[in-house]
């Protein structure tokens, strides 16, 4: 069972007219975000470009949260187009228009238009670490084994 919290939408003048983000299931982790870019511009992605897409819309967190922004499967799956920064994080005191950096890693041109479903968003709770300087650290198994120390 999934806990709500309350987060404040604000739908900037050029996301008018687009539907408000929304989970495509019941259990759905993610809202769908879409393209806010103009009816008449559509945005062309050549392979290995990226851009940063605006959605025309502003989010207010309650404290403690973050917004996580991630690919959406099918464009990746499909296209080879995906969230540059995945996870992208959006902090609860930020109140600027989410945008979206998508990166096409395909082999031709991607075009995307105005309400396009270009991401997903998760809102999640935030856990703050209090850091402890030490001298040394606790002893594991696994010691100071990095990239590739426990198999492929």
């Amino acid at each position: 069972m999934s806990t709500k919290v309350t987060v404040e939408l604000q739908e900037l003048a050029h996301a008018q007219g687009l539907p408000q983000p929304a989970y495509q299931t019941a259990e759905a982790a993610g809202l769908d975000l879409m393209a806010a870019v103009p009816e008449s511009e559509p945005m062309t992605l050549a392979p290995g470009q990226y851009a940063l897409i605006p959605t025309g819309l502003a989010i207010a967190l309650p404290p403690g949260h973050e917004a996580q922004i991630r690919p959406r499967s099918g464009l990746a799956a499909k296209h080879g187009v995906t969230v540059l920064n995945s996870p992208g994080t959006i902090d609860a005191d930020y109140r600027g228009e989410i945008k979206v950096i998508l990166i096409n890693h395909g082999a031709v041109s991607f075009v995307i238009k105005r309400g396009e479903r270009i991401a997903q968003m998760v809102i999640a709770p935030v856990v703050q670490a209090a850091l402890v300087p030490v001298a040394t650290l606790s002893a594991t198994d696994r010691g100071a084994g990095g990239f590739g120390s426990t198999g492929r």
